[in-house]
């Protein structure tokens, strides 16, 4: 039999490779005779980048950099020299992963870090660049990118603003062009839709888990219009809102601006890119799963995208999650994952028992009706 193990990651828990190498060691220790394909996977969220870097084989060119409040932090990103393409994930080093809760503030958070990589892979040769949006920390508008690229942002005097300062973004009054820009086209990666204004954009749906309470809101989106107000005066080219430039904090708005810009559904992306189309016909079973499949999960998130693919070709889909609204989504079969505690001491330890447990269940049940 042959198994497809496609995980996307179990947020706050299991990592998407760390997910797929569990699931791979229970059915490979059960089932010694079948053929296993890993392929862990990622729709834009935290971590695309890093996950096609391994499945493409691609090096990895390390630096430290600022993280996202200036800390030195050690960042990277997988560099394929054929095409002069480099593959960056913005949660490397300007992620919202690892700061306390007090620490998270987006009047002072800065994409800095990651555009100091993106300066480092111009340096290697690189034209194209691959950024995976999710798990930002930020809600700079990728001033901090563009910083690092060489604009610079002044405030009512004409002084240079500098990065990581509190209530940057309130304080820009002019933006200063380089003489020359890089040359270099950016493929964003998204996992939402939200544009960045209006009453779904990221100010108000993703503001509150960057730190951005409702009472300072006001007078972030009056700093962000003013902000967008300048950008298009600067811009070579029409700039409007659009779908997608909510995702991490409008950093696709900001590069648009000054930058060719394509915005890609970050799982039909990853599936392209690793041939996952024809896993899926060698495949007698796809095994995907993510830490909890809601309503949001049938709009362009991976594990739903994976069983679209699965019916196209015919093929069984099971899913692995915790919550009850996967049953309703069309896979063949949902193995459910027990509730976790969140502030327990063991929480990734219990998160792995949970996913061995509930294959090993499903496993010593009959497969009647799959191929052996």
């Amino acid at each position: 039999m042959n198994w497809l193990i496609a995980p996307n990651a179990f947020k706050g828990t299991l990592e998407a490779d760390h997910a797929a190498a569990i699931i791979a060691e229970v059915i490979g220790s059960f089932r010694r005779d079948d053929r296993i394909d890993s392929c862990p996977i990622a729709d834009g969220g935290d971590g695309t980048c890093f996950l096609l870097s391994q499945q493409l084989g691609l090096e990895k060119v390390e630096a430290w950099v600022c993280g996202p409040l200036g800390r030195p932090k050690r960042g990277f990103f997988g560099y394929e020299p054929a095409t002069r393409s480099a593959f960056l994930d913005v949660s490397t080093v300007s992620g919202i992963k690892g700061l306390t809760d007090y620490e998270r503030d987006p009047w002072t958070s800065s994409t800095y870090g990651t555009g100091e990589l993106i300066r480092l892979a111009l340096a290697e040769g690189a034209a194209h660049l691959v950024l995976g949006l999710g798990g930002s920390a930020t809600i700079d508008m990728g001033t901090g990118i563009l910083q690092a690229l060489g604009l610079q942002f002044l405030d009512k005097n004409g002084r240079e603003l500098i990065p990581f300062a509190p209530g940057f973004l309130a304080k820009i009054a002019h933006i200063q062009l380089p003489v020359r820009l890089p040359s270099l086209r950016i493929t964003c990666l998204c996992d939402v839709g939200n544009t960045f204004f209006g009453p779904e954009g990221a100010v108000p749906v993703f503001g509150p888990q960057k730190g951005l309470t409702e009472p300072k809101q006001g007078p972030f989106l009056e700093a962000a219009g003013k902000l967008f107000a300048l950008m298009q005066k600067k811009s070579k080219w029409a700039l409007e809102d659009q779908a997608c430039f909510g995702a991490a904090g409008g950093i696709a708005l900001g590069l648009r601006a000054f930058f060719p810009v394509d915005l890609k559904q970050g799982a039909r992306y990853f599936f392209e890119k690793t041939g996952m189309e024809e896993r899926i016909r060698q495949a007698d079973l796809v095994l995907t799963g993510e830490g909890r499949f809601d309503s949001q999960s049938a709009h362009g998130k991976g594990s739903y995208e994976l069983l679209q693919l699965a019916k196209k070709h015919g093929k069984k889909c099971w899913l692995i999650t915790s919550g009850e609204e996967g049953k309703d989504a069309g896979f063949d079969e949902v193995l459910r994952l027990p509730d976790l505690n969140f502030s327990s001491p063991r929480l990734a330890l219990e998160a792995e028992s949970n996913l061995r447990a509930a294959l090993l269940q499903r496993l010593n049940g009959s497969l009647d009706g799959y191929p052996v």
